[in-house]
């Protein structure tokens, strides 16, 4: 019977014998089962083997088939090219590249879409051929409402909002920056800082690190300034020596700066481009040296100028647009040779104004000063994607960026005074079509951006505004929290605003109480110097309370005034001594009754 043994584990049975030998009998009984466990450790380890080697035979299978096969029907039309072959039996040997956030999420979505979809099919079939349409991306577009904030009188030409969505920095051509706190703001609307971090030059750009705890600053200097939050001063880059020919052997820019940005992983670490020709790294932690330096080359080797310069999304590649017209991109370990190249992406003598990386990182947006928009796939660097022209650009930050989604691309563009109003326009990502468009002003529209959290649209125009538009049913949080607080009361006097009767002789039960009015008691306080804080008046007559009337109100003064007036001419010390003769002979007081004897 299986019930009635046990098993015990050993490796010699010696000792059981001698045991029966010494007590006189031949056994326990059932004789125990036992195990060898080398031989079980054997078998456990040849089964993982075997495993092992069947999981790595289908992952090659299907590696080969992502890698080999699919590109080939892909380059031939046979299968789009967003297409990725994955094993269904085995989710977790799943051998591809990893799909985007998004389009992950709109795949888990429209999975769970179908399941619902059979679970809870309602009327007739759908006819054979029918697919469910997709979701049109310009719903998805906040536009229905907006509020401006007042930056002042100048162009906004730098827009930051936090990861969180909290604080709105704007900076402009006044060389001022506003802090803006949403959840602070009533429907007045005022920023609660404003400061001026490098003084008489014009604010390039501003952005959040990647954390929300500090600020990049880039003006028109050659020094980076990093804030924090509240707008003190955190790090100043440290500028280079100018003299200096070879741009890799200094410590720091030597030019006035473009553009710059934060790295998206690490938040120490952050990005400047400069007119003296180089892009640089700077770490948080060391303000007294650059951390790395890339130089931009022509074709024929000579220097150009970076008027933009931005990361990948993985923070893994370093793009730079050009004056001569040329895109170029490195990859951030590797400073010396450039990994994607594009000679001719825009004209060459214009400033590419933006560079932005779509957040499944493989389409860049490049906003020339050529009044050009392209996207490019970075896999295939030779020639755009797409392109559209006549996009007018005044401004050499003139913005570009993707939605949320990834499936739109907007941009401003520039007007002149009084030639009509400037448009914020919506691009499909894949053909550039223009689907939608905004007008913002009167003026020309500069900086951009799409908050994803917030799902809220900041602009900033060439008058001084910086335009916030969200929907309250598809945004979130920003400017819906201070629209809806009413603005804060101005002090002022009241009166009485209905008749009182007087009766001095009714009895108490039966007085009416007396109104009180808050301008009669500011008007006592204005007759009481004190309250009113009233302005000394100039002193006349002789002074009083520690002040001097005369000439001047002061001691001091009045010590000069009184030493001026002295006429005593004290030229001959001798007939000034001798002057005080007559009458120290007559009337000794000090010194003679000191040396006078006394008869004792």
């Amino acid at each position: 019977d299986d019930d009635d043994w046990f098993g015990v584990i050993t490796g010699d049975s010696s000792s059981d014998a001698d045991l029966s030998s010494v007590m006189g009998f031949s056994g326990f009984g059932k004789k125990a089962r036992t195990f060898d466990l080398e031989a079980m450790f054997e078998q456990t380890r040849r089964t993982a083997i075997e495993r092992s080697q069947h999981i790595l035979e289908n992952k090659t299978v299907w590696f080969i088939i992502n890698t080999v096969f699919m590109p080939i029907l892909k380059k031939n039309r046979f299968v789009p090219s967003s297409c990725v072959c994955v094993n269904r039996k085995q989710d977790s040997d799943v051998i591809a590249p990893p799909l985007p956030p998004a389009l992950g999420a709109q795949t888990e979505e429209s999975d769970d879409d179908d399941d619902d979809d059979e679970d809870d099919v309602v009327g007739p079939p759908l006819p054979p051929g029918y697919k469910h349409s997709t979701a049109n991306p310009v719903k998805k577009i906040p536009d229905t409402h907006e509020i401006t904030l007042q930056h002042g009188s100048k162009s906004v030409s730098a827009l930051a909002l936090d990861p969180s969505g909290a604080r709105l920095v704007t900076g402009g051509y006044d060389y001022d920056v506003r802090f803006w706190d949403f959840a602070g703001m009533d429907a007045a609307l005022h920023a609660f800082r404003s400061l001026q971090p490098c003084e008489c030059h014009q604010i390039r750009s501003l952005q959040y690190s990647v954390t929300g705890d500090v600020i990049l600053v880039v003006a028109g200097n050659s020094q980076a300034k990093v804030l924090d939050r509240d707008g003190f001063q955190v790090l100043e880059c440290i500028k280079g020596d100018q003299y200096i020919v070879d741009m890799a052997n200094t410590k720091g820019h030597t030019a006035m700066l473009n553009g710059g940005c934060w790295h998206p992983k690490i938040k120490e670490e952050f990005l400047t481009c400069s007119n003296d020709g180089t892009v640089r790294t700077w770490d948080l932690n060391s303000e007294k040296k650059h951390k790395s330096v890339f130089k931009p080359r022509s074709l024929q080797g000579k220097r150009v100028t970076p008027t933009c310069c931005t990361y990948s999304r993985d923070g893994k590649l370093i793009a730079a647009g050009c004056q001569d017209g040329t895109i170029q991109i490195w990859d951030r370990n590797l400073s010396v040779h450039t990994k994607f190249h594009c000679r001719q992406a825009h004209a060459a003598g214009s400033d590419t104004t933006c560079l932005a990386f779509s957040y499944d990182g493989v389409t860049l947006a490049s906003r020339g000063g050529d009044d050009t928009l392209k996207t490019w796939d970075i896999r295939n660097f030779r020639k755009p994607l797409a392109a559209v022209t006549g996009l007018t650009s005044f401004f050499p930050m003139t913005d570009c960026c993707f939605s949320p989604d990834d499936k739109l691309l907007l941009t401003g563009t520039s007007v002149k005074k009084d030639e009509g109003n400037g448009k914020l326009l919506f691009f499909e990502r894949e053909s550039l079509r223009k689907v939608y468009e905004i007008e913002v002003a009167d003026a020309s529209v500069v900086r951009c951006l799409w908050h994803p959290k917030l799902n809220q649209i900041m602009v900033g125009t060439g008058n001084g505004l910086a335009k916030v538009y969200y929907d309250p049913v598809k945004s979130q949080r920003g400017a819906m929290l201070c629209v809806v607080k009413s603005k804060r009361k101005e002090k002022h006097a009241e009166t009485l605003t209905q008749d009182y009767i007087i009766t001095p002789h009714a009895l108490p039960m039966f007085r009416e109480a007396r109104q009180r009015s808050t301008r009669k008691q500011l008007e006592k306080d204005r007759l009481d110097p004190v309250r009113s804080h009233k302005p000394e008046p100039p002193m006349s007559g002789p002074g009083r309370g520690g002040r001097v009337a005369a000439h001047g109100g002061t001691l001091s003064s009045f010590i000069v005034k009184n030493i001026a007036l002295d006429k005593t001419d004290d030229s001959n010390p001798r007939e000034a001594i001798l002057r005080h003769a007559k009458e120290a002979a007559e009337n000794p007081y000090w010194v003679a009754p000191a040396y006078k004897q006394k008869n004792i």
